[in-house]
């Protein structure tokens, strides 16, 4: 049955059930109702309940979305950028991407390359916006009503090889350097949203998306100057100050109010 939800913010979660089968489903009080509606339907309010309820705890949480690409904007923190050395308050943002190939879920394990390719990978926790319909020339004015929802990202950097490369492409695209999840929120604010992160429960990160030196608005227009954004897009927004080494055993937990808790382990 069809779903028309009087709420505007919905918790919209893709997972694996027991029989290896892809749904997506809205989380209601640790419970998942499955919908048979795909991302299309679903960013349109077409939300078909099939019927089923599966417990949370009993589903392998997915990425939230597979998009047609995931796109970064650097050092729109001030503190960030100084202590990356990367430059602060900057009129544009640094801009890059992620491949697809980088994702992993929450609950996912990063991959640390082996010592001959970096010696460095830190985390970066982040809100990250998805994309809920095409738009190109966005009028900053009008830039959130493309915004689908929130979901959270960790930007894994291999530091020591964007400090030596022309471009963020090798240190910011291994396999499993983009950990994404645990689902998309919809109906909330993404610019003033607090982050913080913990590695192995002590808190390294603890910022807001209202101190970045660049507006969400902004930068939905700017880069759709660039590029079309289509429907499922990532755009990760930049990491507040703090980022810091992980090692094998470390676990790294990004939590972003409104949203939750995006939860991985380096191996």
């Amino acid at each position: 049955m069809e779903m028309k939800l009087l709420q505007r913010t919905q918790t919209i979660v893709r997972y694996k059930n027991s029989n290896n089968k892809v749904f997506y489903g809205m989380v209601e009080d640790g419970e998942i109702l499955q919908l048979s509606s795909n991302f299309t339907e679903i960013v349109n309010n077409e939300l078909n309940f099939d019927g089923t309820r599966v417990k949370l705890k009993d589903v392998k949480i997915l990425e939230p979305v597979k998009p047609s690409k995931v796109i970064n904007f650097g050092w729109t923190y001030a503190g960030h950028a100084t202590e990356t050395g990367g430059r602060p308050n900057l009129k544009e943002p640094f801009l890059f991407l992620k491949p697809a190939s980088s994702l992993i879920p929450h609950e996912g394990e990063i991959i640390l390359p082996s010592n001959h390719l970096t010696n460095q990978v830190e985390m970066e926790g982040e809100v990250a916006l998805v994309i809920g319909k095409r738009g190109k020339n966005i009028k900053e004015e009008e830039a959130l009503d493309y915004v689908f929802g929130c979901t959270i990202f960790n930007d894994v950097t291999a530091r020591d090889l964007t400090k030596v490369d022309p471009q963020f492409t090798r240190g910011k695209g291994f396999d499993t350097f983009g950990p994404l999840g645990p689902w998309i929120v919809t109906g909330i604010d993404p610019t003033n949203l607090r982050i913080v992160t913990t590695l192995n429960g002590k808190v390294v990160q603890d910022g807001n998306t209202n101190q970045m030196s660049l507006s969400i608005p902004f930068l939905i227009s700017w880069v759709s100057k660039v590029m079309t954004l289509e429907p499922g897009d990532v755009l990760a927004t930049g990491s507040p100050s703090g980022s810091c080494p992980m090692k094998p055993g470390d676990v790294v937990s990004v939590e972003v109010e409104k949203i939750g808790n995006l939860c991985n382990y380096v191996i």
